[in-house]
């Protein structure tokens, strides 16, 4: 009973959310581009989460040492700067004085003139306070994308105040309760619920970074199947770190020992991914998100490997590859002999997996389809991954679930300590939902797919489990079609019976044709 009043709690606690959420969104942005103003709602939404965070954190340690009326906000600047301000960057990694916080802006927000410069600097502020401690480089540029001094805003400053106000009180109007107590995951659901929909009504553009959560339920169960616990959790490019939370979202966090760590090249999407993180509650030390060029800088390569890698590279893109000779003397490359081509660095990204991955470690990456079957040296990569053994399954996934393209997209899963020479095929190409703009992987189409990379039995028409000469035989083909066989769903058409009818038909069309010669004739002699 317990169980059910709190799914229903979650229910209506996420569509009133997303309800307004939305239609801040929805009213605000006019002019401006909704892909573009994104940054304004999500920073804003930040912004009022780690006020909230910081305020939570100090009244909770004053109510414990008795002073049950304190309330952070309440109190002057000066009493925070010497009170307050001590040792709190070392456990927080930021800080925010009592007038900087959102709801004392709000406040005073409709009558300020200097609205959108105070936020400025109100955002430099809280970034400063981290400057010279260990979550500098955690907290440095968060607030980057939210240029409150914008044109974008508005052609004059009042246009940009009317906007920032608009903003401010209706994101103050949210009522996410004590979001210490709240059934959802209140700050990371809303700022999830604005990124996917952005990212359906912006198509490519807006897609290209972001996972869409049934799909990262899925990566997050097929990573952890079968594993009690792992150190730690890595995205080579992790766009807006959907990915990484999504594994936080599936497990209890003992088991992800040391934390979440990714990497990526746009600037946008590094700042959303680390404000992110701190949206659902992930304290700077345990996560480490990077900015820079997965393949040609990678940034995590002194970690320890890690037992578990999620991703969902860019498909099919460019890259420098042969051009710079000394890519292939590059640890990550060099094994496999051959580099990625440069049109497609598909398997630049699955060889920086492959090195990064612990030797009980299991990495799985969505993938193109022309990978599976590529020739030159794609193939000659293929054949290196294949002889020695670290292929564990390929899955074909159905059409259409990501947002900005509608190709049926693969899963491949990779390991270092299988103990059969095999791999495993799942058709699951059927296995989904059609929804308005998107199919969706529904809990049972997940279910299915992971009970079956589990068991590995040969399902007719959904997966086979094949040796390892067989692959060679068909030169390297790791298409799920090459061997799994699809369902016809043809009609069978008996023809001797179909024969038969036409035969039927033709006699009826003479018996009737004859009858209306009959009539013509009795026509004309009259």
């Amino acid at each position: 009973m317990a169980d059910f009043i709190k799914s229903n709690n979650e229910m209506t606690q996420r569509a009133e959310l997303h309800r307004k959420i939305w239609a801040i969104a929805d009213d605000v942005r006019g002019a401006v581009d909704g892909w573009d103003f994104k940054q304004y709602i999500l920073g804003i939404l930040f912004y009022r989460f780690i006020s909230e965070n910081i305020t939570e954190f100090f009244n909770s340690a004053e109510h414990e040492a008795g002073d049950l009326e304190f309330d952070y906000a309440e109190i002057s600047d000066e009493e925070a700067e010497a009170d307050f301000r001590p040792n709190t960057v070392e456990d927080k990694g930021f800080f925010i004085l009592p007038s900087q916080l959102f709801r004392n802006v709000v406040k005073t927000a409709k009558d300020n003139e200097n609205l959108n410069t105070d936020l400025a600097n109100i955002f430099k502020a809280i970034e400063g306070s981290a400057v010279g401690f260990a979550s500098e480089d955690d907290i440095k540029g968060l607030f980057e994308d939210v240029d409150t001094t914008s044109n974008r805003l508005g052609g004059t400053v009042a246009e940009k105040n009317k906007r920032l106000v608009d903003i401010l009180t209706g994101i103050a109007e949210i009522n996410f309760g004590n979001f210490q107590n709240n059934d959802i995951d209140a700050f990371g659901d809303a700022y999830e619920y604005l990124i996917s929909n952005y990212a359906s009504n912006a198509g490519k553009s807006g897609g290209e970074f972001f996972t869409p959560q049934t799909v990262s339920k899925l990566l997050a169960r097929l990573v952890m199947d079968g594993k009690t616990n792992i150190n730690k959790v890595y995205d080579p490019t992790c766009g807006s770190g959907s990915l990484l939370l999504q594994m936080k979202k599936q497990f209890d966090e003992h088991i992800i020992d040391e934390g979440f760590y990714g990497q990526e090249i746009n600037m946008t999407n590094f700042n959303l991914a680390r404000m992110n993180m701190f949206l659902h509650n992930v304290n700077y030390n345990n996560f480490s998100i990077k900015r820079g060029d997965t393949l040609i800088n990678p940034l995590h390569k002194d970690e320890k490997p890690f037992d578990a890698i999620v991703s969902n590279p860019p498909y099919s893109i460019k890259w420098v590859g042969d051009a710079d000779p000394t890519l292939i003397n590059d640890e990550r490359f060099a094994p496999a002999g051959k580099l990625a081509p440069k049109s497609y660095a598909d398997y630049a990204f699955i060889m920086h997996s492959l090195n990064h991955l612990s030797s009980k470690g299991r990495a799985v990456i969505v993938c193109f389809p022309g990978i599976f079957y590529r020739k030159g040296a794609e193939k000659t990569i293929r054949q290196y991954l294949v002889n020695n053994n670290f292929i564990d399954c390929v899955i074909q996934l159905p059409e259409n679930l990501f947002f900005g393209t509608s190709i049926a997209t693969c899963i491949l899963v990779m390991a270092k300590n299988k103990t059969e020479n095999k791999i495993l095929f799942i058709d699951a190409s059927k296995e989904s939902k059609k929804e308005t703009n998107n199919n969706i992987l529904e809990e049972k189409n997940i279910n299915a797919i992971v009970e079956e990379f589990r068991n590995r039995t040969d399902k007719e028409y959904f997966s086979r489990y094949v040796d390892r000469a067989e692959i060679v035989e068909n030169d390297y083909n790791l298409s799920v079609s090459t061997y799994v066989e699809k369902e016809d769903t043809k009609e069978i058409i008996d023809i001797k019976l179909l024969n038969k009818e036409i035969e039927e038909t033709v006699k009826k069309i003479d018996e009737l044709r004859a009858s209306i010669n009959e009539i013509v004739k009795e026509l004309e002699d009259e």
